[in-house]
């Protein structure tokens, strides 16, 4: 039977979990009744809430999520179970990637435990209602063609163009953002965790965002 009411795909952390340990799920119920469910004696601290999607499509979208994770790597940490060794910025940045795709879609921050505005966000301050969407960055936006190479800027390393909106690096698949959200240099991140990844590459001493701007001009 098809959803008509929103529910809501969770990324929750844990303080006694690794730092890249994040459990993802699906509620029908706001999460932070679903985040107190869990919170048993199999946890030693209780589950804090790090980003939700709010949708009818929530089941969908769980599967998605855990879909795009298992193609990345091995990350989850049992099988059958929402647990994975994935960084919370990087599962962050999935969601917004397909938060993008879905009109009813919002992504909500969370600090200790309540929703904030996320400020680094453009595609989630662009997907308000009643203001168009900002489509997500492609190499062909730039007239960049798949196989050529562009500069990770932080670090200065080069990847290959992979497809037209992915790089290749150490025989890995990667999305721009989620490249951006792994490989930055600590003094470089921001408190969010969320970055536009064509703003930190560059093509031919160019940065990729300044790139897509002057073409869409």
């Amino acid at each position: 039977m098809k959803n008509t009411e929103p529910g809501y795909v969770y990324i929750l952390t844990n303080p006694s979990f690794r730092e890249d340990w994040v459990k993802i799920g699906k509620s029908a119920r706001p999460v932070n009744i679903r985040s107190k469910e869990l919170d048993n004696t199999a946890v030693p601290l209780p589950f804090e809430i790090f980003a939700t999607i709010k949708t009818v499509k929530y089941n969908e979208v769980e599967k998605l999520v855990h879909k795009t994770i298992d193609r990345l790597t091995d990350l989850r940490i049992r099988q059958n179970r929402e647990f994975f060794n994935v960084a919370p910025q990087v599962a962050l940045d999935i969601f917004r990637d397909i938060a993008v795709t879905i009109d009813d879609a919002e992504v909500t921050l969370y600090k200790d435990n309540k929703p904030v505005e996320d400020a680094n966000n453009e595609d989630n301050e662009t997907a308000k209602k009643h203001e168009p969407k900002r489509a997500r960055f492609k190499f062909s936006m730039c007239g960049i063609k798949i196989g050529e190479f562009v500069t990770f800027d932080p670090t200065g390393v080069q990847v290959k163009v992979a497809t037209d909106d992915s790089v290749e690096y150490n025989g890995r698949i990667y999305k721009l953002s989620p490249f951006t959200g792994t490989f930055l240099p600590e003094e470089r991140r921001n408190q969010s965790g969320a970055y536009q990844g064509a703003k930190y590459f560059s093509y031919k001493g160019k940065v990729l965002d300044t790139l897509r701007q002057e073409k869409e001009k």
